[in-house]
């Protein structure tokens, strides 16, 4: 068993105020996204200039925040949040929902897409590889705050961690920062190093992304407030994921005739 190495939450105190890991990672990841997304629209023939691409990534920020904190009240605690509906405005006690945060991101960017003459599948392909390295972030931020752990384990590098009880637990936030955040962005990176069908890029991530936390999630303890939600062995972010894994098969492996545009 590996010990736990406790950190404490609050990386900077400047008298009142106080910069906290988690906050630090979520914007670790919007920059990593903002510093890829400019690399790839310097590549020749892009289609997208560095303008559109800080436009961009304001908009994933908004997305991201709005989505991932309406879809953990919706998916997560409906009705705790119904009950005391002032709570839903307190983003910094937590509950963010990544599933809920793609939806935002789905969102913004077939608005934003509009706006300069791009349709979603474009977006998409650019957001797509933009994603991995925040997951990776916030997976650090869920670790180091000591939550969202996995299920109880007698492999040996569990842990105990301070408020999952005196059992030791699987890492869940470490196996989730290396499938879904570095492993998954290598994967994209190379592939999109290459032109490929318009929507396959962005399907490749929701592909990736849906197979690795699905397969996560069997390491991962359910939300307390739900429990498994099907058949007593499957969780709320494995069904979440079925979509995410169906809708990105279809954008890569889709016949498109050759008279159509892409």
């Amino acid at each position: 068993m590996l010990t736990y190495p406790v950190i404490d939450p609050v990386a900077l105190q400047i008298g009142p105020l106080a910069a906290r890991w988690y906050g630090l990672m979520y914007a670790v990841g919007f920059g990593a996204g903002w510093w890829l997304a400019r690399r790839r629209a310097a590549r020749p023939g892009s289609g997208w200039t560095a303008l559109q691409v800080d436009d961009l990534i304001t908009w994933l920020v908004v997305g991201v925040v709005l989505g991932g904190r309406i879809g953990y009240v919706l998916f997560y605690d409906l009705p705790y949040y119904l009950a005391n509906p002032i709570e839903m405005l307190s983003i910094w006690r937590g509950g963010m929902s990544f599933h809920g945060g793609v939806i935002g991101v789905v969102l913004v960017s077939w608005l934003y897409g509009r706006s300069i003459g791009k349709n979603l599948l474009e977006v998409g392909d650019m957001v797509g590889p933009l994603v991995p390295p925040g997951l990776l972030a916030g997976r650090i931020g869920n670790f180091i705050n000591g939550e969202l752990w996995g299920r109880v384990t007698d492999v040996p590098w569990a842990m105990v961690f301070p408020t999952g009880g005196p059992l030791p637990r699987h890492p869940s936030q470490l196996y989730e920062a290396g499938l879904e955040g570095l492993l998954l962005f290598l994967i994209i990176w190379a592939y999109s190093a290459k032109p490929r069908q318009r929507g396959a890029v962005g399907g490749l991530f929701l592909l990736g992304y849906g197979s690795f936390r699905f397969f996560v999630e069997f390491f991962r303890q359910p939300d307390a407030q739900l429990g498994f939600v099907a058949l007593d062995f499957f969780s709320m972010g494995q069904l979440l994921c079925v979509p995410m894994i169906a809708l990105g098969a279809y954008l890569m492996w889709r016949k498109i005739p050759a008279t159509a545009k892409a």
